[in-house]
């Protein structure tokens, strides 16, 4: 005889089951009130006579209502009562799902993981919690039933980190660098609505940032836009205004000089100009999307991209209003002006800027009065970028130069050096040109090296061993990525695939081509180089000691790289992660495991991709030179950093520094601080200190510990954060050593 149980499927009667069933509630009951022995026999094969004679296979509910039926039949109410509160408590836990106590609990915002997870999301806004809730559902969905076993227990013990699982249920990939010169030159379309090609720059930018609001909601990473692109509407608005001015004068009757014309018309198209940067400003720190945040936007500011000697002096001309208003910051509730997080901004140093006397030093000279007061811009070396990204044909020196995307993620160079022969279908593909904008990262995972290093207890054989098997987990998990986006079709996200954000596929047409060949990449990722090198060597990886066995490491996971890109013809990539939340689950996952070790997992935090350890003293040029040719061997993305105190009255020693990057390093920034007190108007740094065993941040004025009542941005992860951080972060943000 068989039943069915809850999910459908039949199953062999089991009588010891009814009988365990009905003993668990009888022990229940003070002893006067159960049954015998026989009785519950009794009742147990009673239900077993009435299951046969239904005259069809009874389901499980069938079965206990039949149990409770016996118990009553036989006076045993206390114990059909327990037997009932026990049916009931087992229904209630089938029906709630792992998830339930999480998204409950960041409902009430007393989940302190969630609410730390992201430090540019408000988890105590209804927009963030949504998104929240929606992720945990995902995950859970992902977790249980859309990744491989293998995959998910090593994510959860630390071993791995499968990155943005909250959105893996869906078809979205991470970042893009947004071809918004085919949307703005050729038009888009945006929620149904028809965008023609814009007749001024301020509604160039006013449409730039609708476009950077879709493209916000149908991924989940960053996305770059280049200034570049919204350089030719200056000309498109100095024609115009012209038109209007002398419209002007011919009414009133006047005659100026032409001089005159031009002085009036530079004027007004100054201050169309500031309109439009302070829409793109504004927009996008007050914009929120689907996912409970201010959109991810990166803005590159590259003079060489300028098509002509005109439209250079034009993108000069945004460069510059760009980072005059993001000197001067935003204004909070309180009207005071702070630093944003968004948009995220990136500033090439190249031969006409770089130097004192070139044309363009005085863009540079602005951007590092920026820098030291609002942390942006980053640098990206035009030299030692064309030295490194080299598109099929070209040769060292004469590569290409592009922008990240918000995450620090570069995409591979265009490995056909023809566009991908227009693969996407975009109006605005140049034959024989290599091509950046429209390409996009399909996802990342990470792997904990420190973890690596511990488990081969000082072995190197084992470390290799163990490193193949670990990066082959990791494959595997890339591809479930992968494999999730193909089949995708356009239909998905519109604005991506068809109207020119990404591609201008046909509807109902798959994006299955732009997942192989190169056109997009996928990141394999890792973090703690440092504490690997150091658990392997006991040295770091600065030191003659360690420094070639870092490097290897580095190679290792390149050629693995390269071996899954041959065998695949897929863009794998190796990536410095910018950890934020995972540096803290990675170190107490290592804690778990390996316990206390001194150096490597005796702090909250580990450390990012192959970046010197906070903790090291190290001078700001020492730093960079040495990073230099680990980043080299991190094609995929990485950025290093140095950590500067308050540098507004020594612009000359930034500007050194800025040079120096320009010589011997492609991505790199400078940290400072950038913080306000609402309690008492104190615009110092606000310090780090403990209280009963837990880090807070506290004004060091009015001792304000309320961080409702106070604006905090630091850069952690190669971009900035203005939400607070997990306890691990906020050790790793105090742990930090000078610099300069």
């Amino acid at each position: 005889m068989k039943i069915i149980k809850r999910n459908g499927s039949e199953v062999q009667f089991d009588l010891s089951k009814i009988e365990n069933a009905i003993k668990a509630a009888n022990a229940e009951v003070p002893a006067n009130e159960r049954l015998t022995d026989r009785e519950v026999r009794f009742a147990s094969l009673n239900v077993e006579d009435a299951c046969r004679q239904a005259g069809h296979t009874v389901t499980v509910e069938e079965v206990q209502d039949l149990v409770e039926d016996q118990l009553m039949a036989l006076d045993r109410f206390s114990v059909a009562r327990k037997y009932i509160i026990y049916r009931y408590v087992q229904n209630q836990k089938r029906h709630k799902n792992t998830t339930d106590d999480k998204i409950l609990s960041l409902i009430e915002s007393n989940n302190e993981e969630v609410k730390q997870e992201n430090s540019n999301k408000n988890p105590s806004v209804v927009s963030v919690q949504r998104d929240y809730m929606a992720g945990e559902v995902s995950k859970d969905l992902a977790m249980r039933e859309l990744l491989p076993r293998e995959v998910v227990d090593a994510h959860n013990e630390g071993i791995i980190h499968f990155h943005d699982a909250d959105y893996y249920a869906q078809h979205m990939h991470n970042c893009d660098l947004v071809n918004l010169e085919d949307m703005l030159q050729n038009g888009t379309v945006i929620s149904g609505t028809m965008i023609e090609k814009p007749h001024s720059f301020s509604t160039a930018c006013n449409i730039a940032t609708q476009i950077i609001a879709q493209v916000a909601s149908c991924q989940y990473g960053g996305q770059s836009i280049s200034l570049a692109h919204l350089a030719p509407f200056v000309d498109v608005s100095r024609k115009k205004i012209r038109r209007q001015v002398f419209a002007e004068m011919e009414a009133i009757g006047a005659h100026p000089t032409p001089e005159q014309i031009d002085q009036l018309v530079e004027r007004r198209l100054r201050e169309e100009v500031a309109r439009g940067v302070q829409t793109i400003q504004y927009q996008v720190v007050t914009l929120m999307t689907t996912n409970g945040q201010a959109p991810f936007i990166t803005v590159f500011m590259y003079l060489n991209e300028a098509r002509d000697e005109q439209e250079k002096h034009d993108l000069a001309l945004c460069i510059e209003e760009m980072l005059r208003q993001r000197y001067q910051g935003v204004r909070n509730e309180a009207g005071v002006w702070i630093t944003p997080a968004f948009p995220k901004l990136i500033y090439v140093l190249e031969e006409d800027n770089v130097r004192e006397g070139s044309e363009y030093f005085y863009l540079t000279k602005l951007a590092a009065k920026c820098t030291a007061k609002r942390m942006v811009p980053d640098y990206i070396s035009e030299k030692k970028m064309r030295e490194y990204k080299l598109s099929k044909g070209e040769t060292e020196g004469n590569g290409d130069c592009y922008t990240c995307m918000g995450c620090r993620s570069f995409l591979t160079p265009d490995r056909t050096g023809n566009g991908y022969d227009n693969v996407a279908h975009a109006k605005n593909w140049e034959p024989g040109k290599p091509k950046y904008y429209g390409r996009f990262n399909q996802g990342v995972v990470t792997i904990n090296l420190p973890d690596v290093a511990l488990s081969a207890q000082g072995d190197e054989g084992c470390f290799w061993q163990i490193f193949d098997e670990r990066l082959e987990l990791c494959h595997t998990a890339l591809r479930c990525r992968h494999d999730r986006l193909a089949g995708t079709l356009s239909d998905a996200a519109p604005i991506l695939w068809q109207y020119g954000a990404l591609a201008r596929l046909d509807k109902g047409e798959s994006i299955d081509k732009l997942l192989y060949g190169g056109y997009s990449t996928i990141s394999l990722g890792y973090a703690g180089l440092y504490e690997c090198v150091k658990a392997m060597t006991g040295h770091s990886h600065t030191d003659p000691e360690g420094t070639d066995f870092g490097l290897a490491v580095m190679q290792r996971m390149n050629d693995k790289c390269a071996e899954w890109k041959a065998a695949e013809d897929i863009d794998y990539s190796l990536y410095g992660t910018p950890l934020e939340s995972t540096t803290y689950k990675f170190s107490k996952c290592l804690q778990k495991r390996f316990g206390k070790v001194k150096g490597i997992t005796d702090h909250g935090y580990i450390t990012n991709s192959y970046h010197v350890n906070v903790r090291e003293d190290i001078d700001a040029f020492t730093k960079l030179q040495f990073e230099s040719q680990f980043q080299r061997l991190s094609p995929g993305g990485a950025i290093s950093y140095v950590e500067v105190p308050n540098m507004q009255d020594n612009l000359e020693a930034v500007i050194r520094v800025m040079q120096f990057i320009y010589d011997n390093i492609m991505y790199a920034e400078l940290n400072t601080k950038s913080d306000y007190c609402q309690v008492c108007g104190y615009d110092g740094e606000i310090q780090i200190v403990e209280d009963d065993g837990k880090l807070v941040w506290e004004c060091p004025h009015c001792h304000n510990r309320d961080q409702s009542k106070m604006n905090v941005a630091r850069r952690t992860c190669g971009y900035i954060g203005t939400q607070f951080w997990n306890q691990g972060r906020t050790e790793e943000i105090k742990d930090r050593v000078l610099h300069l």
